[in-house]
């Protein structure tokens, strides 16, 4: 089936009009997002955290505060995509203090200190394996500049596949950059989410269980710099998403069998 095919089955579904959709949707990104950063709990667990704060047992403490900041981070930037206002490097810093929030730290470095939690820039080099990242005194240069560009392509009536296409592409300039000590990652999923809330299209995510695949396509883009490769991941991830709700949706359909 068509993506096109498969979105406008997902849209005339109804799916998105049944009651709690958008909060569960949310908890469900919540807890993939943070699930690749590291955190522990699982589905079931991000929603007793996040529904009645309730915080799983033998689990650190850390692991429900990133879901916690995770949450408040995409209410953040889903409140903003309301006003759909121009992405700028003080809203990046916005989104990704929410993200560290109860998480971040100060981090002392022979250039001063950066904040995590205020969103502040890094001061250092960063690595990741055998991949070096923007060199720190590019970052704001680059931001900057990721922004003019993302702004003269957001505005207008876009196809549902190009607003993807864009929230994609945009995802990966901004973690390639890398401008944060820590909550990269989070923080660009969040930028895609933004662009896509924009645009008024379904939310899309990166399954936490695809992690490996995903690094692998983040590192294809970044050797060849063609962005055919993290298009193409990011584009069936959300295959797999509209495919996995449709699914669940119809069983609805089927009812009980009872036994008694």
């Amino acid at each position: 089936m068509s993506f096109d095919n498969l979105y406008r089955k997902f849209i005339e579904s109804g799916i998105q009009e049944s009651i709690n959709y958008d909060k569960f949707n949310r908890y469900l990104i919540t807890h993939h997002s943070s699930s690749i950063e590291g955190s522990t709990l699982t589905v079931v667990e991000t929603n007793l955290l996040l529904d009645e704060g309730i915080t799983p047992k033998g689990k650190p403490l850390e692991h429900s505060l990133m879901v916690k900041d995770y949450y408040d981070a995409l209410t953040f930037v889903l409140s903003k995509a309301r006003n759909r206002k121009p992405i700028t490097p003080k809203f990046i810093r916005e989104i990704a203090s929410c993200v560290n929030k109860n998480t971040g730290k100060v981090n002392n470095t022979a250039l001063g200190h950066f904040d995590d939690s205020k969103g502040d820039y890094r001061l250092t080099s960063v690595t990741a394996g055998n991949e070096y990242f923007v060199a720190y005194d590019k970052v704001p240069g680059q931001v900057q500049e990721m922004c003019d560009s993302l702004n003269k392509h957001l505005p207008g009536k876009k196809t549902p596949e190009r607003v993807y296409q864009l929230s994609f592409d945009a995802h990966y300039y901004l973690v390639t950059i890398h401008p944060f000590g820590d909550g990269n990652g989070r923080t660009s999923r969040l930028l895609m989410n933004y662009i896509q809330a924009y645009h008024k299209q379904p939310l899309g995510l990166v399954f936490s269980e695809d992690k490996a695949d995903y690094i692998e396509a983040l590192k294809a883009t970044r050797s060849s710099g063609n962005l055919s490769s993290v298009r193409k991941f990011m584009m069936d991830q959300l295959t797999k998403y509209f495919k996995n709700e449709i699914a669940q949706f119809k069983k609805k359909d089927r009812g009980l069998s009872f036994s008694f």
